[in-house]
């Protein structure tokens, strides 16, 4: 269901290893919002509920709530390590469109209307 490349991986286990918590897992979800209609969430969350799907992936325990899921499907998330431009990247097989920073898309079956986006940089 979802890919997980081994960098992206290793950094989310070096990142897990860093916290105090050793019951942390890798959430994933997306809702609505941003400026192509669904953004991205991906953090560290400890709670765990009974309709969540749960994955094991290079070792990473991955949980995704049962509405994220079908947005997810097939996703790839990556790690690329090119310091100030380097980062978490998700390719997502199902949106059909998405923002230029690429923290929001929109898929097929969306109807509602995107926010706005704000494009100002803050000085």
């Amino acid at each position: 269901m979802i890919n997980i490349s081994e960098s992206a991986s290793d950094k989310i286990k070096e990142l897990l290893a860093s916290e105090e918590s050793p019951k942390l897992f890798l959430r994933l979800g997306v809702k609505a919002g941003g400026c192509s209609g669904f953004s991205y969430g991906m953090g560290f969350d400890d709670d765990q509920k009974s309709d969540d799907k749960e994955f094991v992936i290079h070792g990473v325990k991955v949980v995704v709530d049962e509405e994220s899921a079908k947005y997810l499907y097939g996703v790839q998330i990556d790690f690329e390590d090119k310091g100030m431009g380097g980062g978490f990247t998700i390719n997502n097989p199902n949106a059909v469109a998405s923002c230029g920073c690429g923290s929001s898309f929109k898929p097929a079956d969306y109807e509602g209307t995107p926010e706005p986006c704000d494009d100002k940089v803050e000085a």
